[in-house]
């Protein structure tokens, strides 16, 4: 996620640099073929281009739009996801009976459980964003057997909440917590599922590709005609005109380009790696761990 509104130059060039050049070549060719070649280009009038500019201006506005959505529906998963991952914890220690906790069992339970939530969050945001799973990162926070059992998973954030019901059912069994408060509990570990199925919805769901060639196909076939009105009109101007004009419709498209993948691995990605660290540190908290971490620090101009 971008967290700074002075983005470095150099990151917002390459983005577009690849389709400003190719506009600035064949600004350059049309003056050219004018010079030497042709006495005139063809005569496009300037209504033109300024028509196609405003279509093309709305299908973008539209894009980033919906783009922006898809971005912020992401970010109310994650945030979903934060206040459930609070809730379980609290529950199980308000729930569990003191008796239980003082036998030592149940105490080791909600540890467990609370280690194992921060462990769902950090394996969610890898199988989100594509990245092989860490093994040496998660054994911080399960066991051997635990990580042998999701070894064998595909889908590792799934089977990390398969074994919260297990022990959801066992301390329901040892009378540690009772049939009511097993609802509820459960009804949170629900959420969760519920959570990860959006987040993995929107990564999986693909915006659809032709409507992206059409509209970039569309900004190039602007500039072109707009190159051809400007060439007659104002000569050699026409040159950083026409650039100047191209980058903002780049940069547009570009932008919407990226916020529709909210989990790419991106500097505009959901900061998940970051909600995850401020999930750890919360149910650390919670549990009164000797040793929590500070918050995720942000790289250059972006929190990840």
């Amino acid at each position: 996620m971008l967290i700074e509104t002075r983005i470095p130059p150099k990151y917002i060039f390459d983005k577009i640099r690849n389709n400003v050049f190719r506009v600035l070549l064949f600004s350059i060719a049309f003056h050219l073929l004018k010079l030497f070649v042709f006495d005139y280009l063809p005569n496009i009038p300037l209504q033109l281009p300024t028509v196609l500019g405003t279509s093309i201006s709305l299908l973008l506005a539209f894009r980033l739009n919906q783009s922006y959505d898809r971005w912020w529906e992401a970010r109310k998963v994650w945030g979903a996801i934060v206040n459930d991952s609070r809730s379980l914890v609290i529950q199980l220690k308000g729930f569990i009976a003191t008796e239980a906790m003082a036998s030592g069992d149940a105490s080791s339970t909600l540890t467990k459980m609370a280690y194992r939530q921060i462990a769902w969050c950090y394996c969610l945001g890898k199988s989100l964003r594509g990245q092989a799973f860490d093994l040496n990162h998660m054994a911080e926070f399960l066991s051997p057997a635990e990580l042998d059992f999701i070894q064998t998973q595909n889908n590792k954030p799934y089977a990390l909440l398969m074994l919260h019901m297990a022990d959801l059912k066992k301390l329901h069994e040892e009378g540690a917590i009772n049939a009511y408060q097993q609802v509820q509990l459960d009804s949170t570990i629900v959420r969760l599922c519920d959570s990860m199925g959006k987040a993995e919805r929107i990564k999986n769901t693909v915006f659809p590709v032709t409507y992206g060639l059409f509209v970039h196909f569309f900004i190039y076939l602007f500039l072109v005609t707009l190159s051809l009105a400007l060439v007659e009109l104002v000569g050699v101007w026409e040159i950083p005109i026409l650039t100047f004009i191209a980058s903002t419709f780049f940069l547009i498209e570009k932008t919407a380009k990226h916020m529709q993948e909210p989990f790419d691995n991106k500097p505009t990605d959901t900061s998940v790696t970051a909600i995850a660290r401020t999930i750890e540190i919360n149910l650390k908290q919670i549990l009164q761990e000797p040793n929590v971490p500070a918050p995720l620090a942000p790289e250059a101009f972006y929190m990840m």
